[in-house]
């Protein structure tokens, strides 16, 4: 029965648990799959194994692994669980893994983005903590799910963590007065400001319209033309003229979203409200001994809240 120790690192992370083992044992040694300098021991030589603390990477080193498998101690840290969910997503999207999830493509998967992302707007439109937490996962789903796609392109791979320096680099970009020492922005219409003028010299827009997602419902996409055409000096007059419907609603649209109302949702809470409203009425009726699809406009009348 073996007395060693076997310390998993994460990179050159160790597990806190293990500092006091670290501290006072003599026999600490680097396996084959860890950087000896990182931690500052000697790589573990072809002697004896026990009474000692190895360093590994890695279970599955042939060092670490054959102790273990004599009984010595493991010391890891858990898994941060962002870690584990892009491991899982790789092992479903592996051989052995998950049929459906193997054959999924950017193209297949757009219609869940569209629907999780509407699941997670109506969680934070009701308020509901644990609905929120729920669909804020199936959203981070969506992200996993297609860098590990975007990770098998033969011509241009690129993987979750790609994508997290990418945004990293984006957000420090556009935050100089947070992480590059320039002159403090103590406003959010400053900051508003200060956005579009470095989005402009990063992605070199010749139009004010460039990057505007063009693919967004009707309502939003027509609020953020508004703003955006706002910002830039073009008046009122100059939107879409007309007296049919569509006209209509891009101007109050639009307009909505330059006085800082967010026309979508704005809508979306009307519309939200007269469902109740419609619900109501039916179960009014109802308790009144009448079945809802039978009735007229005066019947709605009488059973609609007031």
């Amino acid at each position: 029965m073996t007395t060693a120790v076997v310390v998993i690192a994460r990179g050159a992370t160790l597990p806190a648990a293990a500092l006091p083992i670290l501290r006072r044992s003599d026999a600490v040694h680097a396996a084959s799959d860890v950087d000896p300098a990182a931690f500052g021991v000697p790589a573990l030589g072809a002697g004896p194994v026990r009474d000692l603390v190895l360093i590994a990477g890695s279970r599955k080193e042939p060092k670490a692994a054959s102790l273990i498998r004599a009984g010595a101690k493991v010391i890891e840290a858990p898994v941060p669980p962002l870690v584990e969910a892009a491991e899982v997503m790789d092992r479903l999207r592996s051989p052995g893994g998950c049929a459906w999830d193997a054959i999924q493509t950017h193209d297949s998967l757009r219609q869940y983005l569209v629907e999780e992302t509407y699941e997670l707007l109506d969680a934070i439109e009701e308020g509901d903590r644990g609905a929120l937490r729920e669909e804020l996962g199936d959203v981070l789903l969506q992200v996993l799910f297609h860098s590990r796609v975007a990770a098998e392109d033969p011509a241009d791979p690129f993987g979750i963590d790609d994508v997290a320096s990418e945004l990293v680099a984006k957000l420090v970009g556009r935050h100089p007065h947070v992480f590059a020492g320039s002159p403090r922005v103590d406003t959010v219409e400053h900051q508003n400001l200060k956005w579009e003028e470095l989005k402009q010299a990063e992605k070199r827009r010749l139009s004010i319209v460039d990057g505007v997602a063009l693919g967004q419902p009707a309502v939003a996409l027509a609020g953020k033309l508004g703003q955006r055409s706002g910002r830039a000096g073009i008046p009122l007059d100059l939107f879409p003229e007309g007296s049919e419907p569509a006209a209509q609603l891009f101007r109050v649209a639009a307009t909505a979203r330059r006085a800082g109302l967010d026309p979508e949702g704005e809508l979306r809470a009307v519309a939200k409200q007269f469902a109740l409203d419609i619900r109501d009425a039916e179960q009014a009726a109802r308790d009144a001994g009448l079945e809802p699809t039978t009735l007229e406009a005066d019947g709605w009348r009488k059973f609609w809240p007031s």
